[in-house]
């Protein structure tokens, strides 16, 4: 089987109040250094077959119907690579 991964961010333009949390707290926990934190979300499917041209097509319009509400938030479908023989997951 194969992985398809779908990233899913809101648009820069959209303000992003659990990100902003986080980057307002990560300096009261000692981490430095971080101007700007966005929240997403990230999600792996397993694709049964090969992941083709068609395959793919059906991951992006499932992305733009469901899993991205895109008035709000972009999205970017990928496929993982399979780690190689004693290479952690």
């Amino acid at each position: 089987m194969a992985r398809v991964v779908v990233d899913v961010m809101l648009k820069p333009e959209i303000l992003d109040p659990q990100g902003q949390a986080v980057q307002r707290a990560l300096p009261r926990l000692g981490f430095q250094g971080i101007a700007d934190v966005r929240q997403g979300k990230r999600f792996e499917l397993e694709v049964e077959g090969p992941v083709d041209e068609a395959a793919l097509a059906r991951i992006h319009e499932m992305a733009e119907t469901f899993l991205a509400n895109t008035v709000i938030e972009d999205f970017v479908v990928k496929v993982e690579e399979p780690a190689a023989a004693g290479e952690p997951k």
